[in-house]
């Protein structure tokens, strides 16, 4: 009898809660502990929180190290277009036979018992990187930090928080401090921790809990400083200057990022080839991606199709800073995004650089915002905005009036995996 799906093991793993986000520690302790406790069994783990850059740092720093020929498993969230993007072994996305077998495991451990997706899904992650060998495991957090179900491991190598931002208020606070002594939650003992461009706010509470727990910091614009210049990047520490190429993701907040991700590899005692490796090597999807395969892709013909995930105003704001130093083209949005999100922040730094925005909703997805509600937030931030029925007739309807227009479909990381499935 063959196994079952990976589609239909993970349908199941969503009906075992009738909540998507419920923080806590304690289901995972649980199921942890009936599968033998793998998270104790782990590589040396570094632990990456952030509001914004979590993925592209964490992209970057397996791109340094596995150009200094090391080995690593990597756990990141949420996934595109494959389930399997969430769990890389070794270097490899898991593949279906392994992750079945995984699952199946986790659901026989784990029984009728209430768990949330992501809890059980993290736990299968677990068990497949405590099972193969390597010389890294880079865990990035899913929400928050302090209650986020991979905030299990006692003793990491080293902790790294990115920018903290307002972002899941309903689930993290309404202040930044609030949210930041959150993300700073991922802090252990004695563990270094790299520490990205802070608002004050935010630096104060991170530095505060550190302090606490006798954490040394290793923070930008104290310990480490990085910008661009003539084309390059330039990465200063305590330890010396590094003249490096420019990360291969494209937007001067990747610059920020890769500050991060340098500071992280000098910490672990990387060289200046896995520095450069970190930046020439680095791939991560749905970041400010330029679409040119699929039939989106050969619908444009003429116009520019760009891609990005990002879903709040720190994005949006790197977004339009992005878009502002491209060469002159006109610029059109096709937007969805989730009803729990700041909506309106995320479109009023767009306002300056985009001539409409086509609002779709996100298909497959509950929690979507209507595309009449997205338009109206885009008119209330003071774009030029209208419904669409889907992607591809947003792209239609901009390509009519602008053959030649640069187009960037927006708005939520859903959306982009939507669209990877079939032009990635």
């Amino acid at each position: 009898m063959s196994l079952p799906s990976s589609a239909i093991l993970l349908d199941k793993m969503m009906a075992l809660h009738p909540k998507v986000i419920d923080l806590t520690l304690d289901r995972v302790h649980r199921i942890l502990a009936a599968l033998g406790q793998p998270e104790r069994r782990l590589p040396p783990v570094i632990h990456v929180a952030g509001t914004n850059g979590k993925g592209s740092t964490q992209a970057m720093i397996r791109a340094g190290l596995e150009g200094a020929g090391l080995t690593c498993h990597a756990y990141t969230s949420p996934h595109l277009a494959r389930f399997h993007e969430r769990i890389r072994v070794a270097g490899d996305l898991i593949d279906e036979g392994r992750l079945v077998a995984t699952l199946d495991r986790c659901l026989a451990a784990n029984g009728p018992d209430p768990i949330t997706f992501f809890e059980i899904t993290t736990a299968a992650g677990f068990v497949a990187f405590a099972e193969t060998p390597a010389d890294y495991t880079l865990l990035e957090v899913g929400l928050g930090g302090r209650l986020d179900a991979t905030n299990v491991v006692d003793r990491p190598a080293l902790t790294v928080i990115t920018p903290v931002d307002m972002d899941h208020q309903q689930y993290l606070g309404d202040t930044l401090a609030q949210i930041a002594a959150e993300k700073a939650g991922i802090i252990k003992r004695g563990v270094r921790v790299i520490v990205g461009r802070q608002q004050d706010a935010a630096l104060e509470v991170i530095e505060a809990q550190a302090a606490r727990l006798g954490a040394p910091v290793i923070a930008h614009g104290q310990h480490w400083h990085v910008r661009a210049e003539r084309g390059r990047l330039v990465f200063e520490d305590e330890t010396g200057l590094l003249d490096l190429p420019k990360p291969a993701l494209l937007g001067a907040h990747q610059v920020e990022n890769a500050g991060i991700a340098l500071a992280a590899l000098r910490a672990l005692g990387q060289d200046e080839a896995a520095c450069e490796a970190a930046m020439t090597r680095v791939s991560w999807p749905a970041r400010m991606q330029r679409l040119r395969h699929g039939p989106l892709a050969e619908a444009a013909r003429e116009a520019e199709l760009w891609l990005d995930g990002g879903h709040n105003p720190h994005a949006a704001r790197a977004i339009a800073a992005l878009l502002a130093d491209l060469p002159a083209r006109p610029t059109h949005l096709i937007c969805g995004m989730l009803n729990t999100k700041d909506v309106t922040g995320y479109m009023m730094p767009l306002a300056g650089v985009a001539q409409s925005l086509r609002a779709v909703s996100i298909p497959g997805q509950a929690a979507t915002l209507s595309a009449a509600d997205t338009a109206a937030a885009a008119l209330a931030a003071g774009l030029r905005a209208q419904e669409a029925a889907s992607v591809a007739a947003a792209l239609a309807a901009i390509l009519a009036e602008t053959p030649q227009a640069r187009v960037l479909i927006c708005g939520s990381l859903y959306l982009a995996g939507e669209i990877l499935k079939e032009n990635g």
